[in-house]
């Protein structure tokens, strides 16, 4: 069945990992009520930001299984997982995933051509594999690892007229083709989440439906308030624009170690475990800066989004 997902903010959510590196499933139950308690409208599970590229297929599917058993009433939950190459292994997986309940399947758009292949390979596995999916919603990311392939706007409207596309988290950071890509799928029912927080705000004025990025998991609430106030309150709107633009710099600061001591500050009992990256090298200097954008973020919130 094809479901409606919700306008708003989509965390792209972590893995917590326990200090043997397995899955901390008490701490994946403590982020999903933190983003709910903060104002978003769904959930962008089993993506980048959750490892996935260094988690077993297995982990993977009993992550999801587990995010669903867990699922906030009224939420949206889409979700990816989308790392094989093969075709037909990428088919047996999505399935996978999508028996799970999932309100939309979200595919890697790399993993569709390799880099130095045109849309017309994209295009070719993209509807082979939606054609072997069950009826569910689709969604594409234009994910950075390995290697970022953007969607051109005339593919994304092929894509829509051969599969039931309606999410895409777009990472290109360009306001005039988010407004292409927007004009490109008018009609068509698909939603456009940005990902970029510079931009956000011009997005949303083009149409784009929300934000879905990894600042989400330091302050979704400052990211709820800009998606249902932009125009009611343009004036605080551009301020607090201005300080998602700049804070989303610490995006290089050893994501997503820091963005787990951020979510510890604020009561969610997460190690800074990582399989990305080693968490020892997350020093003093790296703390003070998560203690000092919370400071800030109590600031905006208490100044601008009450």
């Amino acid at each position: 069945m094809i479901k409606e997902i919700n306008n708003g903010v989509y965390p792209t959510m972590l893995t917590p990992f326990t200090a043997d590196n397995k899955i901390d499933y008490n701490a994946v139950e403590q982020l999903l009520e933190f983003y709910t308690s903060r104002g978003v409208k769904g959930i962008f599970a089993i993506c980048q930001s959750s490892e996935i590229f260094f988690l077993s297929f297995e982990e993977r599917l009993e992550l999801l299984k587990f995010i669903m058993a867990h699922k906030p009433a009224g939420v949206s939950i889409v979700a990816s997982g989308h790392t094989a190459d093969d075709i037909d292994r990428q088919i047996y997986e999505a399935k996978a995933f999508v028996d799970t309940g999932i309100d939309a399947y979200v595919y890697i758009a790399n993993r569709f051509a390799k880099e130095d292949e045109g849309d017309e390979m994209f295009l070719r596995n993209f509807e082979k594999v939606s054609s072997a999916l069950p009826d569910i919603g689709l969604g594409i990311y234009e994910c950075p690892y390995p290697y970022k392939r953007l969607m051109a706007p005339d593919t994304l409207a092929k894509c829509c007229s051969l599969g039931n596309l309606k999410f895409i988290k777009d990472t290109c950071s360009h306001i005039d083709e988010i407004k292409a890509k927007i004009e490109a799928t008018k009609g068509t029912g698909l939603k456009l989440f940005n990902a970029n927080g510079a931009t956000l705000l011009e997005s949303l004025k083009a149409g784009a439906s929300g934000y879905s990025g990894v600042m989400a998991n330091f302050h979704p609430e400052i990211f709820a308030w800009l998606c249902d106030n932009f125009e009611k309150e343009p004036e605080k709107a551009k301020i607090v624009a201005d300080f998602l633009s700049f804070a989303s710099t610490v995006e290089s600061r050893m994501y997503p170690v820091n963005a787990k001591y951020h979510l510890s500050l604020l009561g969610v009992d997460i190690l800074t475990k990582s399989r990305v990256c080693d968490d020892s090298s997350f020093g003093e200097g790296n703390r003070k800066e998560m203690q000092a954008m919370v400071n800030m973020e109590k600031l905006i919130n208490v100044t601008y989004c009450t």
